[in-house]
């Protein structure tokens, strides 16, 4: 998902009072821990006004699955006496281990589908013991999956391996956390992969630092996981990806740990931690990461710009990602992206501009963005409602109401992707046409929004969000027609078919297709250096080989 923190601050998720036993237990089925999320009348309120849209039952509210009505398959492995601490086989710890928190996760979870449930979960207290259960893994031919945050939308920590393997195991590194070390001077951090984004930016804050990356998934996503994924982050323009960020990375491999130099810039050869970026657990665990931080800001502006047109919208996003002004927030809600999230009547679409700096007054550069505004018949109004607050309220929601819409009955699917500014208007058209006929086909109708959640020199990255009735049952099925649809017009027409969102296993086989063959192999044939019994994460991002007998002399048959 992507990110926000419009007004430039932390993001908090919405919260409800917790008893102390909930205080510390994660919800297996959705986001967040039990007793968060909307309440029962938020959510008969929410399915009034889609049924009035659409005409559905209001009153079908489906009821969270409990653990103890999971039929859950019986652990197919059993660690060694000598790691047996490390791991658990506990029904509430393989249920919150099996799914990450996509629309298509949430339905299945709701259906107590839960087959594919990891047969262990690891939580190995240091690399030591990290190593040591993927040589465990590796010698026994089970998949080991790094779980992160469990907030993948993709599929990605999905123990979902196929048949080659003698069992799963999910990989947590909750007791691999924290802020480990902080250099000033250089302004970076040493910062264990399994921090929390809350209780990274909880300990910086102490020093006056922010590594200021907020993506949707903040409260439950761990630094770790954002590198593996590439994760995007809080800035609009510039700095958007956290491989900005990265200054030297530390990764256990089953074949032992690779770790980098901590350097401001480098040619050296190929970047070692650009192949880490974007790995997504296919070639080890991250346990540490040195990242570049930046002072707190102090100095704010910002504004929110409406226009009547689309296209004028556009165009001022346009010049304003070439203008060097670096904004931010530079987000364009379209005219339904306003409508659906409250920030506006779907009259106008409406751009947030927002600048910060802990360094300068910001006035001359918001003065000047609004100058480009105008001059594609942007209105700045005196709104006594800010939009750009109800949006990000909406957007810090949107976990919680996917969970919501599930619930309903609704069908609801979430995809982004990047292309550049040439292709933009046809782009735009071709998904929009490609996307509603199959939610009329599949669903009779439904809404289809879009934003721009990062803006570059050479293009966007638009964000799309499908709203749609659901009928009982055929909900995966549905969601399948149109995602199937949205990710053929997205290749078919130039863009990506991920800009922030991971490969995952749902992303597969697009991406094959959107990357070079021979870029393929070469990727095979780092994964059999560092993971000689293809033992990790098999199915994201390649398709899974099966384990490979595997001794620890380096003989592979």
């Amino acid at each position: 998902m992507s990110a926000n923190g419009t007004d430039g601050q932390t993001p908090t998720a919405p919260q409800r009072p917790r008893t102390p036993q909930q205080a510390t237990r994660r919800k297996f089925w959705g986001w967040g821990l039990e007793g968060e999320g909307l309440t029962p009348s938020e959510i008969e309120q929410l399915g009034g006004t889609f049924a009035g849209r659409w005409g559905i039952d209001a009153a079908r509210v489906l009821e969270p699955p409990r653990v103890d009505e999971l039929d859950l398959p019986a652990p197919r492995l059993s660690p060694p006496a000598s790691l047996e601490a490390a791991f658990s086989t506990e029904p509430h710890e393989r249920a919150v281990h099996t799914y990450g928190r996509s629309f298509r996760d949430v339905v299945r979870a709701f259906r107590r589908d839960y087959a594919h449930a990891p047969d262990l979960v690891a939580f190995p207290r240091g690399e030591d013991e990290l190593l040591a259960v993927l040589e465990w893994c590796s010698g026994a031919g089970a998949a080991a999956i790094p779980f992160g945050g469990g907030s993948s939308v993709v599929g990605g920590v999905e123990p979902d391996v196929g048949e080659g393997y003698h069992g799963t195991v999910s990989v947590d590194l909750r007791h691999l956390q924290g802020v480990l070390e902080i250099d000033p001077a250089s302004r970076a951090a040493r910062i264990a992969g399994g921090t929390l984004g809350p209780a990274l930016e909880a300990q910086l804050k102490s020093h006056g630092l922010t590594l200021r990356h907020f993506p949707q998934s903040f409260e439950w996503s761990t630094l770790g996981g954002w590198i593996a994924t590439r994760s995007g982050g809080h800035f609009a323009t510039l700095h958007t990806h956290i491989d900005e960020f990265v200054e030297a990375i530390r990764v256990v491999a089953p074949s032992g740990v690779l770790e980098t130099r901590r350097l401001p810039g480098s040619g050296a050869g190929p970047s070692v931690e650009r192949l880490f970026c974007g790995s997504e657990g296919t070639l080890g665990v991250i346990t540490e990461a040195w990242m570049r931080l930046q002072p707190r800001p102090r100095f704010r502006a910002g504004a929110s710009v409406y226009f009547a047109a689309f296209a004028e919208a556009v165009a001022a996003a346009r010049e304003l990602a070439q203008s060097g002004l670096h904004p931010a927030n530079c987000r364009l809600l379209g005219h339904e992206e306003a409508l659906l999230s409250g920030s506006g009547d779907g009259s106008h679409a409406i751009l947030v501009l927002g600048f910060e700096s802990a360094d300068h007054e910001l006035g001359p550069w918001l003065a000047r963005a609004l100058e480009i505004c105008a001059s594609h018949r942007g209105e700045v109004r005196g709104e006594e409602q800010d939009p750009a607050a109800v949006w990000r309220a909406a957007f810090l929601r949107g976990p919680h109401l996917r969970d919501a819409f599930v619930r309903l009955g609704l069908v609801t699917e979430t995809f982004e992707t990047a292309v550049t500014w040439d292709r933009f208007g046809e782009f735009h058209e071709g998904v929009l046409a490609a996307v509603r006929q199959a939610m009329d086909q599949a669903c009779g109708g439904g809404a289809v929004s879009c934003r721009f959640a990062y803006v570059y020199p050479d293009g966007p990255a638009p964000y799309y969000s499908v709203f749609a009735p659901g009928r009982p049952g055929q909900e995966l099925e549905q969601w399948d027609e149109i995602k199937l649809a949205a990710s053929e017009a997205i290749l078919a027409l130039g863009g990506t078919i991920t800009h922030h969102h991971a490969v995952g296993r749902d992303h597969r086989r697009w991406y094959l297709r959107e990357v070079p063959p021979l870029f393929t192999g070469a990727l095979r044939g780092a994964k059999a250096e560092l993971d000689p019994a293809g033992i990790m994460n098999p199915g994201v991002l390649m398709q899974p080989t099966g384990a490979v007998t595997y001794h620890h002399e380096g003989d592979r048959r």
